[in-house]
Parts: structure tokens; sequence; C-alpha cells
């Protein structure tokens, strides 16, 4: 028996057409936004509860809702922006169905508020199934509209079951107001949580498209981002937007595409795009593109799909084969270098030297040793610069000191001083005669690993300024206690890294290229120094050599400098630089006796500097930050406790002797600091340096090319 054919109620067909516009709580974003960027708003602000079904709110400052139009804003097919079939070839809107805010309203509770320029109050009413529940009430408010959405779906129980999590939801709803945050550079987004104060999206209206992109999808992106334009008359469009270069690469392809500014996609342009970025990109990583598209509006039928997420338009092959062309020029128009940025170390777990197969014992083993894991360096190796007398610095002291200062001499005599001890030390062991004797001596050739044990156990004297084999015993707890952090906070693998890692040059003073195994890293010179020469001034501590000034310097003089610079940050309200330069001078000459013994620092009776401790051989550290270095040492160390005293001076130490960036414009010979670095510095960062864990996090050592990776690469090629 056939069926009877019945005609539907009209409550069923809305709430089977609010099905199809309004799929999830993103979608009911989507068009209100859309909405509110019709009224040519310049600041729009969504708060979102439970993934947008609890709760949506959307305000915004435009041209808001006449009052006569309030009682059918929620009907299906009522709109501003249509008035015959023919409009739709010349549609510049955003909506044109008038089926939104009717969509919303038959599966969902709806309130809206709105105001008109003209008018002089707000007006409120509340909808369900298209229709205001009651008159439109005056209320106050500002000029714009904000519509409230509760309880998405409350009746379609099978929707809302399928519904994901909130936290899924509210990741789509965060997604549609970021891609429309970049596309409008000039209109204000803000997302935020209900109940929250900080807002999980904010853009600026006087925003670029790159700031927001850069605020929505991390600096990494745009930092790589080419800006592409193309236009054919003939084909009646244009396209302007961004996309990343060869140097970024993610998982998922991030595609953002707008046809005459709404937001839609493309299977053919997106493979089209792939295709071209296949011969750039490693094996299953994507680029970033966004990308607006401007067609003739009577070339586009934007009425082929329910959420208007797709669109058709005239010449569609042709048009994207001209975006694609464009962007592969674009590409190979900026491939001329190539920047890798990678996660700040560490390589994981180091593979000790013994382990990688040279290629002299590769015959001799069962499994084949292929040409990617060979390393074909040995950090052992010297280089013949080494014996060599080291190059004139015609340039050691600072102009801004004086013309006349400079290191004169090296004095590697300890001062005469007695035993030093504290109340402590008697629950402290003494340590025995080898202990106190021995020194760091250079690693014997036949020894290619050193191993965990040996690191931990070093003597407490690992300092190279002073090779004196008579050293004073240190018995302070303070400073046995500073040895034991800095050994506990070292990290293991960069230790390894470090005592076999293989110079290859310096990129600037303060960077350098080294190798270790198949690794290549950029390395942060100045970093590395300045934890050495702290790690120096405390395991050196009492023993130091000195450093003797041809002339002595006045710590009056010096403290002037400092304050005369903006880094010392001096205002008014800290008095007159005189007094405090004073002040200085009496400060220091109090400690001297202390600095003297402890640090081998002397400061004579008429308030001058006369000496420096000596932390490395062959190293003199930079004298323009000379001035800086004595105002620190009155400011910054805590004077008051003995274990931070001597931290904070090791600390400042390590500051002040730090290789420094103006080496290069000091000195007029580049050949001096590089070979410092090369032939001063990094035998003491192999032999002495314990780095700490920190290291493998502030992007102090890079790892920017891996010798495996690199072969993929070139196989592609």
């Amino acid at each position: 028996m056939a069926g009877t054919i019945r005609r539907l109620e009209e409550t069923v067909v809305n709430r089977i057409a609010a099905g199809e516009v309004i799929v999830r709580p993103a979608n009911a974003v989507k068009e209100m936004l859309e909405n509110c960027l019709d009224a040519k708003s310049s600041a729009i602000q969504v708060v979102v509860k439970s993934g947008g079904l609890k709760l949506l709110q959307i305000q915004d400052n435009g041209t808001g809702i006449r009052r006569e139009d309030m009682d059918i804003v929620c009907e299906r097919f009522t709109t501003s922006k249509l008035q015959k079939f023919e409009d739709l070839t010349s549609i510049a809107t955003y909506g044109f169905r008038g089926e939104a805010l009717a969509s919303i309203s038959h599966v969902a509770h709806v309130t809206i508020v709105t105001r008109t320029a003209n008018s002089k109050c707000a007006y409120k009413a509340g909808y369900s199934d298209g229709k205001p529940l009651a008159t439109p009430k005056p209320c106050a408010g500002n000029q714009g509209t904000q519509i409230t959405v509760e309880d998405l779906f409350y009746n379609v129980p099978s929707r809302r079951k399928a519904m994901r999590s909130p936290g899924e939801e509210h990741a789509k709803v965060a997604e549609v107001m970021s891609r429309y945050a970049i596309h409008n550079a000039g209109v204000g987004f803000t997302l935020k949580k209900q109940g929250e104060s900080m807002a999980e999206l904010r853009t600026s209206p006087t925003s670029s498209t790159i700031d927001n992109i850069r605020t929505v999808y991390g600096p990494a992106v745009a930092r790589e981002l080419i800006e592409v334009k193309c236009n054919d008359s003939r084909l009646a469009f244009s396209m302007k937007g961004h996309i990343s270069n060869a140097n970024y690469s993610t998982k998922k392809f991030i595609f953002l595409l707008f046809i005459n500014h709404r937001l839609v996609d493309s299977t053919a342009l997106r493979k089209a795009l792939e295709a071209v970025y296949s011969a750039y990109l490693p094996k299953n990583m994507h680029p970033f593109v966004y990308m607006s598209v401007e067609i003739m509006p009577s070339h586009v039928d934007v009425n082929v799909h329910p959420t208007k997420h797709e669109v058709h338009f005239l010449h569609e092959d042709v048009i994207i084969e001209a975006i694609q062309k464009q962007v592969e020029t674009s590409l190979l128009g900026c491939n001329s270098s190539r920047t890798f940025f990678t996660q700040a170390l560490l390589p994981g777990v180091v593979v000790p030297v013994s382990e990688v197969t040279s290629s002299e014992t590769s015959s001799s083993t069962s499994s084949k040793t292929y040409a990617h894991q060979l390393v074909r360096t040995d950090h052992r190796d010297q280089k013949l610069e080494a014996f060599l007398k080291k190059p004139e610095d015609p340039i050691i002291s600072s102009p801004s000191v004086s013309t006349k200062t400079s290191v004169a001499e090296v004095d590697l005599a300890v001062p005469t001083t007695s035993k030093m001890t504290d109340a402590d030390t008697a629950d402290v062991p003494m340590a025995t005669d080898e202990h106190q004797n021995q020194r760091k001596r250079p690693r014997e050739e036949g020894v290619e690993e050193e191993s965990e044990e040996t690191i931990i156990g070093e003597e407490e004297s690992r300092g190279e300024g002073n090779k004196s084999t008579q050293r004073r015993p240190i018995t302070l707890t303070s400073v046995l206690a500073l040895h034991q952090e800095i050994k506990d906070t070292m990290h293991t693998g960069l230790r390894e890294m470090v005592t076999q890692l293989k110079f290859v040059g310096c990129v600037d003073p303060t960077r350098a290229l080294v190798q270790h195994q198949t690794k290549l890293y950029l390395v942060s010179t100045r970093r590395l120094s300045q934890e050495l020469f702290y790690q120096l001034a405390l395991f050196d501590f009492g023993n130091f050599g000195m450093l003797r000034l041809s002339e002595p310097a006045p710590i009056r003089e010096l403290a002037m400098l400092a304050l005369d610079s903006e880094e010392s940050g001096w205002t008014e309200e800290d008095g007159s630089k005189e007094e405090l330069a004073q002040y200085i001078v009496t400060f220091l000459q109090q400690k001297a006796p202390m600095l003297l013994d402890y640090f081998s620092l002397q400061i004579d009776s008429e308030g001058n500097l006369c000496t420096l401790p000596l932390l490395l051989e062959n190293y003199i550290p930079p004298l323009e930050g000379l001035p800086m270095f004595v105002l620190r040492l009155a400011t910054e160390v805590d004077w008051d406790s003995e274990r931070d005293c001597f931290q904070t001076f090791a600390r400042e130490c390590g500051l002040f002797y730090a290789i420094s960036s103006s080496v290069s414009s000091t000195s007029e010979d580049s050949k001096s600091w590089k070979w410092t670095v090369e032939h001063a510095l990094f035998p003491a960062f192999r032999s002495s340096l314990l780095p700490p864990k920190t290291f493998a996090e502030d992007r102090s050592v890079l790892q920017i090319a891996n010798l495996p990776d690199l072969y993929k690469v070139f196989e592609r090629c």
C-alpha cells in the first residue's frame, strides 16, 4: 500500500532547515560573526561556555537593528541585503538568505539587545522558533547588537548527544574566530570563556594581517611568511595573501581561504598548493597558507551549500593554475637561502665516540656502516695555529676607561694568607694531599671518553688561571656547597658533548659552530664563557693569579663612567653621582682585604684598582666593561650573607669576563679574538665547563644540522 504524502508542520520544517545551517556551535558563531561584519563593526567580542552549547554571546559596535525590524528579525528569509533573485549576481555581503538567526532561534533560546545610532535607548527581546516571546522592551545599551544564544540544540537531543566534548567544540569556535580575525585586520576580535578575565584571543583594530597571524599561530610562522599577489584582468580575479617559505613546515596543512571575503574551502586549490610545496618540504610536512581571492561577483555562485562552506566560480581550473604558478614563483625567489630553527637542545641520548664505527674498523665488523653514520673528525685533533704565538691585539684597554690602562703583567703567585676555615669546618672532611695538589691535566690521547663518575668526582680545583702546584685548601662550607650545586645541576649529556666537540668556526664573537659526532651545533660563546668564568671563580676560589694593570685605575673615575652610562639605570632620585661614586670607593676599600685574599683583586689605600683575578690563561677580559663591573660589585653583590656573597661575586665575574660582541669592533685584527675563542675559550670549555641543565632549554646550544637528515634531503635532489 502506497504511503500518504502529507505536508510537514512548519515547526518540523524549520528545525530540519536549522539542522542543515547550524551543524555545531562554531557554525552559529560563523553566521553571527558575518552579521557583525556586515553591520560595519570595528570591535567584536564573543563569550563562550561549554564550547558554546550552554552559552554563546556575541557583541558588536555596528549599526544595530531598528526597533521596527525586531519583530521579524528571527523569521526565515528576512534580510536587509537582498531584494530579488538577480541581486545574487552582485552580492557583496556575507549573508543573503536571512536564515542564520531564524535557524538558531529554532534550536536555542535567543535574546537580542540592540541600539542604532539614532535611537535614544536600546531594545531587548527574547525569541523562540523565529517569533518574539514578547514586545521588545527599552533598556540601557551601547550602539550595536548583543545576541545571546543559550542551550543550543536543547530540543534536538540526538544532535546534542552527537556533539563532541566541550573542549573540542570550543577549539572549533576559536578556530573560526582566529581565521576571521586574520582576514579582517581592521576589526578587533576578542574571545573569552565565561567567568574568565583573560581573553583567549585578542586582536587590535590597528593590527596588520601579519600581526594577527603572529598572535594566533605564533612568531615561528610570522617570521617565515612571504607576501604573494596575483592579478588577472582577463579572468576578472585578484589574489593576495601570505604563505610560508621553505623554512617553515608543520604536520597539518593550515589553509585559510577567503573568496570574496567569505571563509570557504577549495579541495582543488588545496591539492594544487600541496603539489607545489612537496618539492620544498620534507615528506608528510605541510605549509601555512592564507589567501584572499576576489572574483567578479557575477562569476561566483555562493548559494551551493547550506553553510556557505563552498562556492563555485567560472574558470575555476584556470584561476587555480594561475595561483599555483604565482606561489611557485614566490617560493623560487625566496629559496636562495634556508634558515633552520630547532628545539633548544638536547640531542637525546648522546652516543659515545667509541660506539661510532670508524672507517678504519668497519671492515672488521659484521654489520655494514653506511656513509651517513661515519664521523670524519676527531675532537682531539689540533690545528697548527694552536702552536703559534697569539696574534697581538693592538687595543687591549678600553678608550672609555683610560688611554693608559692595560694589562701590564700576569702574576701567577697566590697571595700569602693563612689557611681559610669557618665555624662549620669541623663537620667538613679535610681534603687529602693528593686532592689538594691535583690539577686539571690535558686528556691523554688514549682516553676516548669520560665516564660520569669521573665527571662528578673531579677535584675541586678546576680552574685554569693558576697553574701553581701549591694551592691553599678550601674548607669554607659555603664554597664547597656552591661546588656541589654546580655538579648537581650539570647536564650529563651536554657535558659529554662539550668534552668531545670539534670546533668548526666563529660566526661572530658571541656565537660559534661546533660539531659533535654527526651533528652540527650553533653555540652561544658568550653564555658558555659566562658560565665558565662563574665556575672558575668558585673552583679556583682563593687561588687566583693576578692581572696587574699597567697603571692603577681610580675607582671613583670608573664609578662616574658607569653612572654616566644608560646601563646603570641612574636617576636623580638615587642622589648625586659624585656622592654615589665616593660611596663606592669607600665601600670597596672596606672590603679590600677580603677581595685581595679571596679573589686577588687589589685596591690600594688611595682607592685605585690595581689588579684583577686571572681566571684563564691567554685571556684578558674586555676592559670596556670595567666601570660597570666596579659599580655592580658595590650594588649587585650580596655582602650580608657569606654564601650569597661568593655566589653573586662569581656571577659578576662571569658577566664581566664573558666574551663580548664589542671585541670585534675594538680589535683592529680580527684574528686576535678568533684565536682567543678557538685556542683559549674552547679548550677551557672542554676541560673545565660543567654545563647546567638550563643550557638545554635557553637556546645556548642549538642543533642546526644532522648528517643522516642531510642525506635524506640530498637523496631527493
